[in-house]
């Protein structure tokens, strides 16, 4: 299990809002990180 986690936070860190520092709204980083999670389970699906 620890390995898919893993995985999956390779790959969020693609979008750069893992790795480096979030500068903008907090509001917004909630938003975002759910944009770029639901982007990668619809990848998963098709």
């Amino acid at each position: 299990m620890r390995i898919i986690i893993e995985n999956i936070f390779t790959i969020l860190k693609k979008f750069k809002i893992i790795t480096e520092k979030y500068r903008n709204r907090r509001k917004k980083f909630g938003l975002r990180f759910n944009l770029i999670a639901s982007i990668y389970n619809l990848q998963l699906l098709y």
